[in-house]
């Protein structure tokens, strides 16, 4: 070890001095007051300075850079604990160029009373100095843009390639930072995601960000990057390396595909045509156009035709009839010298025809040119629009879904500079697809949804009378286009007697099955009424009807379509009111109750016994009677008026009742009113509310006597109920009341049991009825031409409208019915 002459802290006691001063290493021991005190022949190899040179001297001043005592102080630290500390440290030479060595300082160590420390040191040499043309060709020509940046995020190499991505020249680049040139969040973001990689060591790889690229600067492209550590052989961290790649094809797959994704998810929520037009306009502005229109040919937009010219078969029309049906701007509104929705349009882009929409191929023209002899010669008032909006860049593709034309979708580009390119084609035709797919759907729902509620209105009664005991109204809301068309029903049915019956119902299920399902019930209601039944043994009996249609939609298809056959069920509620007594009879079939408004103006809802619903077979249904005043309001309504998503069917009862207490209004006005206040909005199930204001028979309109049970008493009774018709102005019809009375007298006196009545009816139709304690009803039969008998009923069939016979507690009434002439 060499010892300075002057030097102080230079050690006095002997040492290994030959091996430290014959060793090849760079090496220097420094006290801990930064004085030299021990060098080596690779120091001197290395920096040029002979031992007498620098023994004694500060350490200092060999440095190229200055001193930080905070630094030194922490390094002294990490030596006395043992750990040491390398880093690369700039060093000068004896001739004054500077030198980068890595530099170790190993742990602490005394030499009598003085700390010391032992530095070693290497040049830092660059990998890749060996072979430089080699690198020259493969890094600085690579595909894939490279650059080493320092620990302080400067440049200090960089390829062709990256200086070609960015555009800025490498002589401004190396030296100074990203931020510096780019001013930017992403150039932030990068230099953040590079100061991490210092921080742990970890690399960073495929971070994807999206620019412009000076090579191309009318088409964005989207970049991915990997940042790696750059480490010396001692493990240091002595800068970044980043790779930069052009993944702008791989990005655009990926946005195709993820704009598809999305497409499916906004276009087609619900099956209609014109929205979801409107859909695929607003979806494309302004994601990928700044003007959209989407013309669809009339057939599509009808709901009667079926547009069979549409398909490849057959020739087109020269020119298709469209209209608007869907229309988007990133202008605040649309122009105004575009056809808006609804209206008639022609637009084809020219030189193309009908063929167009036939061969579902898109037309791209990237450049949109107005001045092109073609749009002067055949759409001149449409270039002057292209002109004056600036759309310079257009797709048009045909809207084609199962083999059938729909209609053109036109995108063009006017505030965003960039033209379309043939990869926009690609997801403009896929966007549209999509779209016509929907619209194909949406078609096809609407005209089978038409059809079903053209069949259901056919099956309900067209026009409702109630005779001179009721005023009625009715009001039907078909559901909307998502719940599809239901099963509701409702009736008034004309008896004997001028009584009324009234009937509403609710089949299970939606669609053209529960449309003809509802239409076998009220005819197999019809039926049962004009058999006369009471309403509880009607309900009976529409029961078995429900439960042997139930087994046939079982047992008559194939094993399939059992699998998926849905149980047929209904609920009902059948009334009959009668206005001699003002008595209303009553039952129910899982329906909800009747509402009643006397005439004072309070709504109830009488309490009928809730029978199960139609189609469970097994139980029994009771029926209630209720008085009703003179001009009370009785209403029979399904539950879809009733039912809310805000509120419970108590609620909706409630308010159902409080609007028809309204008197300032007719019966039509209110049944109207009431629908509309209570579902403002459609709603999946359709709704039905049956009205009907009771009128009492005055008693001048009704004639009865009792009958003795002696057939000498046929002619007086005969006679007197001559004299009422007369009395009542139907002299016309004495003579056939006469044969009528005898004939129906006659047969109760003789296989009948008392008491006997007779009683008239005036109403619309002029009644006899005869009733009696028998249940057993007269058969009319034909009687031959040698019997002496068995033509009474015959007579009084071919005398009278109609006539029939009722079951009652007591008995039976046997009725007949003649239509009465009014006067000119």
């Amino acid at each position: 070890m060499n010892s300075a002459q002057d030097g102080s802290d230079a050690p006095t006691s002997p040492g290994p001095r030959e091996l430290f001063d014959a060793s090849s290493d760079a090496a220097a021991v420094v006290s801990g007051r930064g004085v030299v005190i021990g060098w080596t022949r690779g120091a001197e190899a290395l920096l040029g300075y002979q031992a007498p040179e620098v023994l004694g001297g500060s350490v200092a001043r060999l440095l190229a850079m200055p001193g930080d005592p905070v630094r030194v102080e922490g390094i002294a630290e990490r030596c006395r604990s043992g750990m040491g500390w390398n880093g690369l440290v700039p060093v000068l030479h004896r001739d004054g160029h500077r030198i980068d060595v890595d530099l170790r300082v190993s742990a602490s160590f005394r030499i009598g009373p003085d700390e010391c420390f032992l530095l070693s040191a290497r040049e830092q040499r660059r990998q890749w100095a060996l072979g430089q043309s080699v690198l020259d060709g493969f890094l600085t020509r690579s595909p894939v843009g490279m650059a080493v940046m320092d620990l302080q995020l400067r440049y200090v190499w960089l390829n062709d390639t990256l200086e070609r991505f960015g555009g800025v020249p490498r002589e401004q680049r190396l030296g100074r930072r990203l931020s510096e040139l780019l001013p930017g969040l992403q150039a932030e973001t990068i230099e953040g995601l590079m100061r991490k990689v210092l921080v742990t060591g970890i690399p960073v790889t495929d971070y994807e960000y999206v620019g412009w690229s000076w090579a191309d600067p009318h088409r964005q492209h989207a970049y991915s990057t990997s940042f790696f550590p750059l480490v010396d052989a001692d493990n240091s961290v002595t800068g970044v390396c980043y790779m930069v790649s052009d993944v702008t094809e791989r990005w655009n797959a990926r946005q195709l595909l993820s704009l598809v994704n999305e497409a499916g998810t906004r276009i087609g929520g619900t099956l209609d045509v014109m929205r979801t037009a409107q859909e695929l306009a607003d979806f494309a502005v302004p994601r990928f156009a700044d003007f959209v229109i989407v013309d669809l040919l009339e057939p599509v937009l009808s709901t009667q035709g079926h547009g069979t010219w549409l398909t490849d078969a057959g020739p087109a029309p020269a020119t298709p009839v469209m209209r608007r049906a869907g229309m988007s701007s990133v202008r605040e509104g649309c122009p105004e010298a575009v056809a808006q929705i609804g209206e008639r349009v022609d637009f084809l882009p020219p030189p193309h025809g009908m063929d167009l929409l036939i061969s579902g191929e898109p037309v791209l023209i990237p450049v949109l040119d107005p001045a092109d002899e073609l749009w002067l010669a055949v759409q001149p008032a449409r270039a002057a629009s292209i002109r004056e909006f600036g759309l310079h860049s257009l797709i048009s593709v045909p809207m084609r879904a199962r083999n059938t034309a729909l209609g053109l979708a036109t995108f063009a580009r006017s505030l965003n500079p960039i033209s379309f390119q043939p990869d926009d084609a690609l997801i403009a035709q896929e966007l549209v697809a999509r779209a016509a797919l929907c619209v194909d759907n949406a078609r096809r729902y609407t005209r089978e949804h038409t059809a079903a509620v053209t069949l259901q209105r056919s099956l309900l009664p067209h026009a409702l009378t109630g005779g001179t005991a009721l005023e009625v109204a009715s009001n039907y809301l078909p559901a909307d286009a998502t719940g599809g068309v239901g099963g509701d029903w409702f009736d008034v049915i004309p008896l004997s007697g001028a009584r009324v019956g009234l009937v509403i119902g609710d089949v299970v299920g939606h669609g053209i099955a529960a449309a003809a399902s509802m239409g076998r019930l009220r005819t197999a209601v019809q039926t049962l009424a004009d058999m006369e039944m009471r309403p509880d043994e009607l309900l009976a009996h529409l029961d078995d009807i429900v439960l042997r249609l139930d087994e046939e939609e079982t047992d008559g298809g194939d094993a399939a379509d059992r699998s998926v056959t849905t149980f047929l069920g209904a609920t009902c509620l059948y009334a009959v009111y009668d206005p001699v007594t003002r008595r209303c009879s009553m039952a129910r079939a899982g329906h909800p109750p009747p509402v009643v408004v006397a005439p004072g103006g309070q709504a109830y809802f009488p309490t009928i016994p809730a029978g199960p619903p139609l189609g469970l077979g097994g139980m029994a249904f009771e029926a209630a009677e209720i008085e009703l005043a003179e001009n009370s309001l009785f209403g029979l309504y399904t539950d879809g008026l009733i039912e809310g998503p805000d509120y419970d069917v108590e609620l909706g009862m409630s308010r159902l009742g409080a609007l028809l207490t309204r008197s300032d209004c007719d019966l039509a006005t209110l049944c109207t009113s009431a629908v509309q206040q209570l579902v403002p909005v459609p709603q999946p199930d359709d709704i039905a509310l049956l009205l009907a204001r009771t009128h009492a028979l005055d008693a001048d309109h009704v004639a009865s006597w009792h009958v003795p049970a002696d057939p000498a008493a046929v002619g007086d009774v005969r006679a007197q109920a001559t004299r009422q018709v007369e009395a009542w102005g139907f002299g016309d019809l004495a003579m056939t009341t006469e044969l009528i009375v005898s004939e129906l007298v006659t047969n109760a006196i003789r296989y009948a049991a008392p008491p006997i009545r007779l009683r008239l009816l005036r109403d619309s139709r002029l009644t006899c009825e005869v009733s009696d304690a028998s249940s057993t009803a007269p058969r009319l039969r034909h009687a031959r031409s040698m019997d002496e008998g068995g033509r009474g009923l015959f007579l009084v069939a071919q005398l009278a409208h109609r006539w029939g016979a009722r079951y009652t507690t007591e008995g039976k009434i046997i009725w007949a019915e003649q239509e009465i002439l009014q006067a000119d």
